[in-house]
């Protein structure tokens, strides 16, 4: 839209589920009957006619006579709205502060909620209390509300409707909002177009009568052409989040304005393809496989970064990920604790031989005896893999009084008295307790094999909460049935269901001391809380400041916030010459670089151009066409 049209605009915007998050008289009388024992009683009542009144099931000027007869408030009541109101601001209306203020004198808040508490809201925003329509309240001596204005047109049934054939608007009117009356004021032909808005609320018997729905004002602005606070509308952006990760990850993307869809389980292959057509993006724990047969599909075009919510990263093609452009992001320390804890506790539980004593107890059996059962203090436990998981739990065996060995194919330095093995024979030849703690790459498959339990020592416990392919099943069994392992616990499996309504099958299941969990070494409160808020603040920090600190397959730059400047971001194959082009293309459009950051992979590069704001849209299309740029993408 040209700046013409714009100054020929009004936009007509609602007060209540619209500018605000919340409904005002139904917030008024939460706070009026506060400490009364009828209060959710009352409230409920309230809002049930709101939402009636809302969708045009109930005559407006019913539903506000009989609400405000509800309400027991006074002034200071209202003064107590208005400061909870201004904490309610609709998020996209904050985002968009800018473009409110610039166009003020444009912009009509039309409500039939009341003056005396939206006048103060909005005025925050830069919108003058001329421009504001909505009822107003009637006062006794004390302050105490006894009614409303009853001559004002917006008491009355088509309300809107007739205050602005009143105003008899000129030029185009636009109006946004989230009930019927609003849509009212589309169909008696006093505005051009209705945007039913769904940031806080949708009612679909408004939202079928709407021009357009927007779950936001940046779609607003988006669709009009007019300048927002977001390059691309966050209620554009979609994620897609499997395998029932923590609430609070979809809280945090929600809170962003992204569409979010949750998926309790794993998806197969065909699957995935199907459900990330317009993802940008996607967040997965252990079970769904990120391939490259997924990432190539015309489906996964738009996929700009990946999450996943737990360690390891081998279900995830990163090499395939770097090639599209594509940013993975883990959380490689949320869920150590939890694995470490729970691999103490097996140990404990296996040498007490806790699992068939519990077992009996259940069937009435008393077997109090000593015999098979010992402390783990003294005895000497082997870990394979000394990363994270690995060292914490030297560190706690060894305070415990264990003596600790470890095996690692990168050279690790002991903590502790904790002695470095050279080899896995020497390791599992020595302990007394094996404990797994590799990643998932390819070459870990079956390290533990027929060879390595015959290196063990007899009576051995063997523990595995690493990854599932990292142990030949059938060896193992074997190894329990001869009596070589004493005790096993397992969390992890070659192949796992991919939803709890799945039978797991294994030829583990009705071993002697065979402990067998469900993949939960990291499934405690705390960590799928961590990684909930860890894993969406990478992905929110690339998505909203281009920031890769943390990727494992990218790139990583730390970048400062963005300030008074579009951020063009350059993902490119690293080739020479790239910078060059891009400051090339800056020089012949004489744009002022503000910052410049670089950083490069063997086969990636990534360039971050801060910018004045002032530049010809040409330059953008020259950047996109420079040769061997993978993605680009613009933020302001």
């Amino acid at each position: 839209m040209s700046t013409k049209e714009l100054e020929q605009l009004t936009i007509v915007i609602d007060f209540d589920s619209t500018f605000t998050k919340v409904e005002g008289l139904d917030e008024l009388a939460r706070i009026a009957l506060e400490g009364n024992p009828k209060q959710a009683e009352i409230v409920g009542k309230i809002r049930e006619i709101t939402d009636k009144g809302m969708t045009g099931e109930y005559s407006f000027a019913d539903s506000l006579r009989e609400r405000v007869a509800l309400l027991p408030a006074n002034q200071l009541h209202v003064d107590q709205l208005i400061a909870f109101l201004k904490g309610k601001i609709s998020e996209s209306f904050k985002r968009n502060k800018a473009f409110i203020r610039e166009h003020a004198d444009r912009i009509l808040i039309v409500s039939s909620g009341f003056k005396d508490f939206i006048v103060p809201v909005v005025a925050d925003m830069g919108i003058a209390a001329e421009n504001v329509h909505a009822n107003t309240f009637t006062y006794d001596g004390e302050g105490n509300i006894t009614g409303y204005d009853h001559t004002n047109l917006l008491s009355q049934d088509k309300g809107k409707v007739r205050l602005l054939q009143s105003l008899a608007l000129e030029g185009e009117v636009f109006v946004i909002g989230d009930g019927y009356t609003d849509y009212e004021l589309r169909e008696a032909g006093l505005a051009n177009k209705f945007f039913a808005f769904t940031e806080n609320v949708s009612r679909k018997a408004v939202t079928d009568k709407a021009d357009f729905v927007v779950p936001s004002l940046d779609e607003f602005l988006y669709i009009n052409g007019l300048s927002r606070a977001q390059s691309y509308p966050k209620s554009r952006i979609k994620v897609l989040l499997l395998e029932n990760v923590h609430p609070a990850a979809v809280a945090l993307f929600s809170k962003e304005g992204f569409q979010v869809e949750l998926l309790k389980g794993a998806l197969d292959e065909d699957e995935l393809i199907e459900k990330i057509k317009d993802v940008s993006i996607i967040g997965l724990r252990s079970k769904t496989n990120l391939t490259k047969k997924v990432l190539e599909h015309p489906n996964a075009a738009r996929l700009m970064c990946v999450g996943a919510f737990c360690i390891g990263t081998n279900q995830i093609d990163l090499a395939e990920c770097e090639n599209r452009g594509i940013a993975v992001f883990n959380a490689p320390y949320s869920n150590t604790r939890s694995v470490v804890e729970l691999s103490i506790g097996l140990m404990v539980m296996l040498t007490r031989n806790i699992f068939e004593k519990s077992t009996k107890m259940h069937a009435g059996v008393w077997d109090k005896s000593a015999t098979n059962s010992f402390e783990i203090r003294g005895k000497k436990i082997g870990l394979v893999g000394y990363g994270n998981i690995g060292t914490q739990i030297s560190v706690i065996a060894e305070a415990l009084g264990m003596e600790v060995y470890f095996f690692d194919i990168v050279d690790k330095l002991a903590l502790g008295n904790a002695k470095k093995c050279n080899s896995m024979k020497e390791l599992l030849s020595t302990v007394d307790f094996v404990s797994l703690h590799v990643d998932g790459r390819k070459s870990n498959t079956n390290i533990i094999g027929k060879q390595e339990f015959a290196w063990m020592k007899d009576n051995v416990i063997f523990l595995n909460l690493s990854r599932g392919h990292v142990v030949e099943i059938p060896a193992l069994v074997d190894a329990i049935k001869s009596g070589k392992v004493w005790g096993t616990a397992v969390d992890v499996f070659p192949y796992e269901p991919k939803t709890n309504d799945e039978e797991f099958i294994s030829e583990l299941r009705g071993l002697p001391n065979v402990i067998l969990t469900p993949h939960i070494g990291g499934s405690t409160e705390e960590a799928q809380a961590n990684i909930g808020e860890f894993v969406p603040s990478k992905l929110l920090q690339f998505m909203n400041n281009g920031s890769t600190y943390g990727s494992v397959n990218f790139p990583e730059l730390q970048l400062p916030p963005l300030e008074n400047a579009h951020r063009l971001l350059h993902i490119h194959h690293n080739v020479p010459g790239i910078l060059a082009q891009i400051n090339n293309v800056f020089a012949k459009y004489h744009v002022n670089i503000i910052g410049q950051y670089l950083k490069t992979t063997e086969k990636t590069g990534y360039v971050i151009t801060d910018v004045a704001k002032e530049y010809a849209e040409d330059i953008v299309n020259e950047l996109k066409l420079i040769d061997n740029t993978i993605k680009f993408r613009m933020l302001y």
